[in-house]
């Protein structure tokens, strides 16, 4: 017995290659699927981690005049952290801005005086900081302003801004994220399951005659099954796989994409339960389509 299923379980994955054009179509449709839905699941956990992790912060970016000097900067960059409520400072150089400037014109990392030899020694560039903060005030419109004003009087600095709208999204998603999140997550799940298992199952129809001359032998279902459902599980697995290689690639190319002011969103990869539960459901899907390929009754047959 154990030795006819492995029989049939090798015969599963050497029937792949009997319909070459119809697995490739097959695995192509179920990777563009898993792709897509991995793309919106990128889109959603990024929005979730953005705008939740603000918790109720506001943020100012202070922009410094160009040529300052960069000792009373770093000095001042110092003093900021000792401001009330204050949650986090990122400052970038004249010579920092410059590089980033660089590495998202050029499209690579590299020094400045090789990504811009006619700027050497006259950058341009202002100094700049992003400080957050998390006030717990009452007069939130005052805070406000004498923060506002405070830093605008610093020596040196040229403008700041505030973006307190970013604090209103963040308390507005964190209302309604865990009643967005998971009821998306279950219709994506569904939708994802419903259009793999489909694909995978019309796949099947190109064997229809052979299965059905097995069944009319008196070949029992299980039989009939077993290298269906190998079949199905390698294309929903190498499905799953391919998808997820391919959201890797394109977020190595645009994780830093919306990393400038005054957004500073950093676009973050899919943990690593939402990846292997995107290899796990088109396996499983697939299983599930190639089982239900095969019916009791051979007159019934896909």
């Amino acid at each position: 017995m154990m030795r006819t299923m492995m029989r049939l379980v090798r015969q599963g994955f050497a029937d792949m290659g009997l319909y070459p054009w119809v697995q490739v179509c097959t695995l192509a449709a179920v990777t563009l699927m898993v792709f897509l839905s991995g793309l919106f699941l990128i889109t959603l956990v990024t929005l979730n981690h953005e705008l939740g992790a603000v918790k109720g912060e506001t943020a100012f970016q202070v922009y410094w005049r160009a040529g300052s000097e960069m000792a009373l900067v770093e000095e001042q960059w110092g003093r900021l952290k000792n401001l009330p409520w204050f949650t986090g400072l990122k400052t970038f150089t004249p010579q920092q801005a410059l590089e980033e400037l660089g590495t998202r014109l050029h499209g690579k990392k590299a020094s400045s005086e090789k990504l811009f030899p006619f700027l050497t020694g006259k950058n341009p560039l202002p100094a700049t900081a992003l400080v957050s903060f998390a006030p717990n005030e009452e007069d939130t419109e005052r805070w406000l302003k004498e923060t506002g004003e405070y830093l605008q009087n610093l020596p040196g600095v040229e403008r700041v801004l505030a973006t307190p709208l970013r604090d209103e999204l963040g308390q507005a998603w964190r209302k309604a994220g865990r009643y967005v999140m998971w009821p998306t997550l279950a219709f994506l799940g569904l939708l994802l399951g419903l259009v793999v298992g489909n694909t995978v199952r019309l796949s099947l129809f190109a064997r229809a005659h052979e299965i059905e001359i097995l069944q009319l032998v008196g070949a029992p279902n299980w039989y009939v099954r077993l290298p269906l459902l190998v079949n199905g599980a390698t294309v929903g697995l190498l499905g799953g796989c391919l998808a997820l290689v391919l959201l890797r690639f394109t977020f190595l190319q645009v994780h830093s994409l919306l990393q400038f002011p005054p957004l500073f969103m950093e676009i973050r990869f899919l943990p690593l339960e939402l990846c292997l539960a995107l290899v796990a459901l088109p396996t499983l899907t697939g299983m599930a389509a190639s089982y239900l390929a095969v019916r009791g009754d051979p007159s019934r047959t896909m």
